[in-house]
């Protein structure tokens, strides 16, 4: 099957244009199941995450189906809904994670250091408003934020807290929210809400470097969360949860 290496530099962007030729020059038909994100990235000569992020992308034009515990699929669709630009900035949700893990463990380490006692209980309140909005079946995506923000403003840099909050506001357009609908559970935000508790402790405990550990930590485990196999089902029970609650606005 003819198949063009894309530049890993180009990221997913490349990468969807490319799989997007190959479907309308019918490589790929309607309803045909997409070969394994695997194999598509050596073909492609790209890392996986960057395959991921093309198909997310190629889902939310209309050319793909992601249907989790069985794979991708071409549309019937065919690409004829209305086209999104999925992010002003061209940056792909694995590479929004990894600004972020670079901003944020250094905003956790000097917000070791720096934090008021004020600051310290404003971050306490939103991760107990987070446990609280568990406790009731809501996912806490705002308390979620509104941690990570008290955390920005407490390292004491306003640029750190700017760039902080910009990366936060892009993380809700239409690429990251489709690959959090796929992903996201109770379960997971049961583990995130603990990654955030360990953040919490050591922030409390003016230990910068066991905060920047626990921090990347966190963001490390978020990536892992939104890289895992569409080909393994998800529980029936978590599934129902899903649904009922509206989950897909991220563990991170």
């Amino acid at each position: 099957m003819p198949i063009k290496a894309v530049e890993s530099q180009r990221l997913y962007r490349r990468i969807a244009e490319e799989i997007a030729r190959l479907i309308k020059r019918g490589e790929y038909r309607p309803g045909c199941r997409l070969p394994p994100e695997r194999d598509l990235a050596a073909m492609l000569k790209v890392s996986r995450p960057s395959v991921r992020e093309a198909l997310i992308a190629l889902e939310v034009e209309g050319y793909v189906d992601v249907r989790v515990g069985s794979g991708v699929y071409v549309s019937r669709a065919g690409g004829t809904r209305v086209k999104v630009m999925p992010l002003a900035s061209d940056s792909g949700p694995f590479e929004l994670i990894t600004a972020r893990r670079l901003l944020e463990s250094e905003c956790a380490a000097l917000a070791a250091k720096n934090a008021s006692q004020l600051q310290i209980r404003r971050m306490r309140a939103a991760l107990s408003a987070m446990i609280r909005d568990r406790k009731r079946n809501v996912m806490p995506l705002e308390n979620d934020r509104r941690f990570h923000l008290e955390m920005a403003e407490a390292a004491g840099n306003s640029a750190l807290a700017l760039l902080v909050r910009t990366l936060w506001d892009q993380r809700t357009g239409p690429l990251f929210l489709q690959l959090e609908h796929h992903f996201d559970t109770p379960t997971l935000w049961d583990a995130a809400i603990a990654e955030h508790q360990s953040v919490m402790v050591a922030i409390e405990a003016h230990d910068g470097a066991k905060a920047r550990a626990t921090m990347r930590r966190h963001m490390d485990q978020a990536a892992r969360r939104f890289q895992k196999s569409w080909t393994i089902g998800v529980p029936r029970s978590q599934q129902a949860s899903r649904r009922q609650h509206g989950v897909g606005n991220g563990a991170a």
